[in-house]
């Protein structure tokens, strides 16, 4: 791989003169946060400078938004050591290590580059990738976090993973794929409880109900290897996940109890319950999904602007934006207005994807930046801070493809 200078660095002190700045978390950056101070590439200081004033990027037209964040997606998977996809850009010493997780549906994304675009750096891409996360497959089955606890499987890291296998068979019918899908999937439906839901090999070792996202590749899995347990184990975890939703919001949807759930895991949740009825034809997880979206109508600004967060009782929770919600959410949005031909789907999800692109810097001089999406706005939100994380992007061409389908 090419090897990328890393920009200079600042150091800037933790209050600053106009605006105090929080502190990293452990968990968005995945390394622990210096005391009293944070380190700051110095394109990054302009961002936040940027965001404290309030000035929103020129917006361009629509293919000059995805190219570039296609651009910065494939130089997110050029920065690697190995053949994974960068956690991303960050504020702590630029670009992070492969993350194994988001490389799994990543490789999904360049998949859908290459046919629909025509790409043929984004198919050699999809198979590298793709072949990495089979080197890195756990011999169990499982997929890992080596930042965390290295071979200690993980069941959402696994089901995105997982995801990403099935496509790979499927656009090149590689017996590797299949079985190390096929490991994976059982491996899955080993670690869930007698109710449906997962606790052990889980964040806090507590059941979330955006595994319905898991549960979804296991029914992708059972499309290329029949097993009725592999179906079953699945439709298992989605009732348990019918028993959290009340009136489109969902309990135990955050990464941790208690918390009011980001619009990433809420629209996991949402995803999940939707996929999922298609494969299966079953009503029940495709009104939920249906509840869930409708729901999320109601906090979609003029201007496209989402809460970050959003409790269980559909209260806001958040005053700033998580732009990878936003993305996901578009790309239900634009799903629902297929399937149904409402206007207010397709508005909404025009709505929250304008607002990233109006957040997404198309003219700067910085490649490492340039046409990446932030993990919230303004940069220091909760979600992901001072941080660009690979998945943003990701989400973010998934919903720009399928707006350039309605519209052909």
């Amino acid at each position: 791989m090419p090897h990328v200078r890393q920009p200079d660095t600042v150091v800037l002190p933790r209050n600053t003169s106009c605006f105090n700045l929080p502190m990293l978390s452990e968990r968005a950056t995945g390394a622990p946060a210096e005391r009293g101070r944070f380190i700051a590439s110095t394109p990054f200081v302009g961002r936040v400078l940027r965001d404290a004033v309030g000035r929103a990027s020129p917006r361009q037209g629509r293919e000059a938004h995805l190219r570039a964040a296609v651009d910065w997606l494939k130089r997110a998977q050029a920065t690697t050591p190995d053949d994974g996809v960068s956690y991303g850009y960050s504020i702590r010493g630029g670009w992070r290590p492969s993350y194994r997780e988001t490389s799994g549906y990543i490789s999904t994304t360049f998949f859908d580059l290459a046919k629909q675009r025509h790409d043929s750096e984004s198919a050699t891409l999809a198979r590298t990738v793709s072949n990495w996360l089979c080197e890195v497959q756990e011999p169990d089955g499982s997929i890992a976090n080596p930042q965390y606890q290295p071979h200690h499987g993980i069941v959402f890291d696994t089901g995105q993973v997982l995801l990403g296998y099935v496509r790979a068979h499927r656009e090149t019918g590689d017996a590797r794929f299949h079985d190390a899908a096929v490991r994976a999937a059982s491996w899955l439906a080993s670690r869930m409880d007698p109710d449906g839901a997962w606790r052990r090999n889980t964040h806090l070792d507590t059941p979330h109900t955006y595994n319905t996202r898991v549960a979804w590749s296991m029914l992708e899995c059972h499309q290329i290897a029949p097993d009725p347990a592999i179906e079953a184990a699945a439709r298992k975890n989605l009732d348990w996940a019918l028993e959290q939703e009340s009136h489109g919001y969902f309990r135990s949807c955050a990464f941790t109890p208690g918390a009011a759930p980001f619009t990433h895991t809420i629209a996991y949740a949402i995803r999940g319950f939707l996929e999922s009825a298609r494969l299966l034809g079953d009503a029940a997880y495709e009104q939920a999904a249906v509840r869930a979206a409708d729901a999320m109508l109601e906090h979609v600004r003029a201007d496209g602007w989402i809460p970050g967060q959003v409790d269980e009782d559909g209260r806001p929770a958040a005053r700033y934006c998580c732009l990878t919600g936003n993305c996901q959410l578009a790309i239900i949005w634009f799903k629902l207005y297929r399937y149904t031909g409402a206007k207010e789907y397709l508005e909404a999800a025009k709505r929250s994807l304008g607002f990233v692109m109006e957040h997404q810097d198309l003219t700067c001089s910085n490649p490492d930046l340039r046409g990446a999406i932030k993990g919230s706005h303004p940069i220091w939100g909760s979600y992901a801070p001072f941080s660009y994380p690979n998945w943003a992007a990701k989400f973010f061409i998934d919903a720009v493809l399928l707006w350039d389908e309605i519209e052909a």
